[in-house]
């Protein structure tokens, strides 16, 4: 792999399955604030808009795809921004039910676990105890004893089913196993080269946020795939900005977004995904490098293009 990217390409994951509406006033929960939070990211820099769906009365994560039709179309309208679905929803939903959208939207891009793992939410109960939503306590407390399932069947149902319709991965690898399971499907065929890799630090079931582990991300991807993929860092919570600034220097691309963390600064709440857009785009300008367009983040990635998606 080349010493960094000749375009930084930034991903904004705009709301997801890890924080809850009681969090932060500027989650985006309904269909209007997810399009328009996703909108306010493209125009501060994102060539990627990775999307989450939540059902608009009690904010709780949906995979249900007629909550993503009251969005999709919008943002298609009113950005070129690369559309990244999830396949990920939420780990107490069945693999069938996180994999709707990507099958009836045929995006150019969805997200891909790689991977069974704990995935520890439950230490936000010591950080939030006041929830406008049942569900919401819930849904972190259960999260003690939930298995995120992502089989070697499940992995190689998406990547039949949503790559027959030319979808591209981003394959999320939450620890060094998940690097040699990505590995197994390059080997057998299943995965079209280039391909990109989200390096996922700091969450309780994932790799730790040292920088020594996302230098072992590094070697073992390096070694695993030579000059085949395109990686990228996702640092969850307060480790988002730093991660990714370290990455960056080391030729990632980078992610940021109301998913992976609420903060923009130290005891600072970010009051939008274009907040943290802005935020690494002066890190990366610091460093000298050029933020990758929308076009360029598709020729980077070999995308099929905005026209052929389903929506």
């Amino acid at each position: 792999m080349s010493a960094r990217p000749r375009k930084v390409i930034i991903t904004c994951a705009v709301t997801g399955a890890i924080h809850t509406p009681s969090m932060s006033p500027y989650l985006p929960v309904t269909p209007d604030e997810i399009a328009g939070a996703a909108l306010g990211a493209a125009q501060a820099g994102a060539a990627i808009l990775h999307l989450h769906a939540r059902d608009p009365v009690n904010g709780r994560p949906t995979q249900d795809p007629e909550v993503f039709a009251r969005f999709l179309p919008r943002i298609k309208a009113g950005t070129d921004a690369v559309v990244n679905i999830t396949t990920g929803g939420s780990p107490h939903m069945t693999v069938a039910e996180r994999l709707q959208p990507a099958l009836r939207f045929k995006p150019e891009v969805a997200s891909l676990n790689m991977g069974s793992m704990n995935f520890g939410l439950y230490p936000m109960l010591e950080r939030f105890r006041d929830f406008r939503h049942p569900w919401e306590r819930e849904h972190l407390e259960k999260s003690r004893d939930v298995v995120f399932k992502n089989t070697y069947s499940d992995i190689e149902h998406v990547l039949r089913d949503c790559g027959g319709h030319g979808t591209r991965f981003e394959f999320e690898c939450y620890d060094i196993s998940h690097l040699y399971n990505l590995a197994h499907f390059v080997d057998r065929g299943l995965v079209p080269k280039p391909f990109l890799v989200q390096s996922v630090f700091g969450l309780l079931g994932s790799i730790g946020p040292h920088p020594e582990d996302l230098m072992h991300m590094r070697r073992t991807a390096d070694r695993l795939f030579g000059d085949d993929y395109q990686w990228s860092i996702l640092g969850a919570g307060r480790h988002q900005i730093p991660l990714a600034t370290i990455g960056a220097a080391m030729g990632s691309h980078v992610r940021v977004g109301l998913e992976d963390s609420l903060w923009d600064g130290p005891g600072r709440i970010a009051e939008s995904n274009a907040a943290q857009v802005r935020r690494i785009r002066q890190v990366l300008e610091a460093l000298s490098l050029d933020v990758a367009t929308p076009a360029e983040a598709r020729e980077i990635l070999h995308l099929k293009g905005a026209d052929d998606v389903a929506f």
